[in-house]
């Protein structure tokens, strides 16, 4: 079974919206072998539509141009790219392809399909619908020491609660926490009265 890892630029405040708007002051060499791990190790891309626009709108020009980000921009370019939309969608991006059909059957035929990694950058409403179906693996945060302040958050309201373990955690130099979540089972039951014994207790 292939995994999916999401990775996502987040304030702390949780807004994953426009990140090169208040991110780029914060990326070093920690938060780009940061990236390389979580997009760099998958041979498939998967996108939501307005993510994948982005991309496209950018990587092919950066491939041409030839600068010093050609090579991460030849490495996306050559990778499959699938995007998730209700509409018709037609493409000028090398191996770009649209996933048909309802999400949760398709991304899980997609798993089950032989392959390596699977890899989403952004794209938050399929983050949202995968992890509410089960079937992202792993959730890459990169939260930044910065509230934006305004923009979309990474969770709605109104929706039911996800658990999530903590796999392993990183501190950059700038300040950005590099966190690496997966699903969890449900915390539990629990209130003060359970709480209240791990206290300090007074001394006697």
């Amino acid at each position: 079974m292939r995994k999916i890892t999401a990775s996502l630029f987040i304030s702390l405040d949780g807004v994953v919206e426009a990140p090169d708007q208040w991110h780029f002051p914060y990326f070093n060499d920690e938060m780009g072998a940061a990236v390389d791990a979580g997009l760099g190790q998958a041979d498939t891309l998967l996108f939501g539509r307005r993510t994948y626009d982005s991309f496209a709108g950018a990587w092919p020009e950066r491939e041409a141009a030839g600068g010093e980000d050609a090579h991460f921009a030849k490495k996306l370019g050559d990778m499959r790219k699938i995007v998730a939309s209700r509409s018709e969608l037609s493409f000028t991006w090398r191996n770009s392809e649209q996933l048909r059909g309802d999400l949760a059957a398709a991304v899980t035929a997609l798993k089950a399909e032989p392959g390596g990694q699977i890899g989403l950058s952004g794209s938050v409403s399929v983050v949202r619908q995968l992890l509410a179906a089960g079937l992202l693996d792993e959730l890459h945060l990169l939260v930044h020491p910065i509230a934006v302040r305004k923009g979309m958050r990474l969770f709605d309201e109104g929706e039911p609660s996800i658990p999530l373990k903590l796999l392993s955690s990183e501190t950059f130099a700038t300040g950005v926490l590099n966190l690496v979540y997966a699903p969890a089972d449900a915390a539990g039951s629990g209130g003060y009265e359970d709480a209240k014994a791990h206290l300090p207790q007074a001394e006697r």
